[in-house]
């Protein structure tokens, strides 16, 4: 038991953290650096299938026309620290492909219900936004249309192209503030590291503390045993006890009798009371 749960710290728990904390200094410095950086056509990043990684967070222009009526809705989000719903819109870049915009957020209504959204401006447009990478997504949260809206759990382009029938860039463009058909601003991550890097080394300890906390108790164990053990040989080397003699009943002795007395000598106690 001791055994598993080391391992489970050194080759699953630690280095989970570990990761983690290594994903997020490095999405960090990528913000960092695209604080200061002029804005790029996106298409120069586009040259594959899908963004380069290393280019995620970078400033860009896209240029291109709105797809109409293509509105998706990403559900359970969070923006500062209140429930949400993205909204993504396909637009057709001016080379001919198509990406998903992130154009904004919009709250909720009557607790979970999606609101209306305002439609995008038809026509070409020129956005400026941060070029991001697609999400990626896990099984059973597959799209739905719920109430005439189309909702996803996952900014996944591939996904999301099977869903709405496009072939869509690998990638997606996240809106910076007043753009057209923006709507509520996604703010910026904050540039912390988090717990990841504290908690990583925490696992690391766990995992050296369970042994050698395992080896102490073994050994206090084996030190108490021989110690009893030692006592119980102690015992039985000791020789018995000698015998105590009993001690012979006290017994009382006869009154000695004293001699008959003569005539003389009763005749003077007489004479003197002694004899009374």
């Amino acid at each position: 038991m001791v055994a598993g749960f080391a391992f489970m710290c050194f080759y699953v728990l630690a280095p989970w953290q570990l990761g983690k904390n290594t994903s997020t200094e490095h999405r960090n410095q990528l913000i960092a650096d695209s604080v200061d950086a002029e804005p790029v056509p996106l298409e120069t990043l586009l040259s594959g299938a899908a963004a380069n990684p290393d280019d995620e967070w970078r400033r860009v222009t896209a240029t291109g026309s709105y797809v109409q009526n293509s509105d998706l809705l990403v559900r359970l989000r969070s923006i500062e620290s209140q429930p949400a719903y993205e909204v993504l819109t396909p637009l057709q870049l001016t080379d001919g492909r198509t990406i998903l915009v992130n154009r904004g957020y919009v709250r909720p209504i009557q607790g979970t219900e999606a609101p209306p959204v305002d439609p995008p401006p038809a026509g070409p447009v020129t956005l400026d936004g941060r070029v991001r990478k697609s999400e990626g997504t896990i099984a059973g949260k597959e799209p739905i249309d719920e109430n005439g809206l189309r909702q996803v759990y996952y900014i996944d382009a591939g996904q999301i192209g099977g869903f709405i029938g496009t072939d869509l860039v690998n990638a997606y463009v996240q809106l910076e503030p007043d753009q057209a058909g923006g709507l509520g601003t996604i703010p910026l991550p904050q540039l912390d590291a988090g717990p990841y890097l504290s908690y990583g080394l925490q696992w690391l300890a766990f995992g050296i503390m369970a042994p050698l906390g395992l080896a102490y108790f073994i050994r206090a164990e084996w030190r108490e045993r021989r110690k009893e053990k030692s006592a119980k040989a102690a015992d039985d080397a000791a020789p018995a006890p000698a015998p105590v003699a009993r001690k012979k009943p006290f017994a009382r002795s006869k009154p000695v009798e004293s001699a008959p007395r003569t005539a003389a000598e009763a005749k003077l106690a007489d004479r003197y009371g002694k004899g009374r």
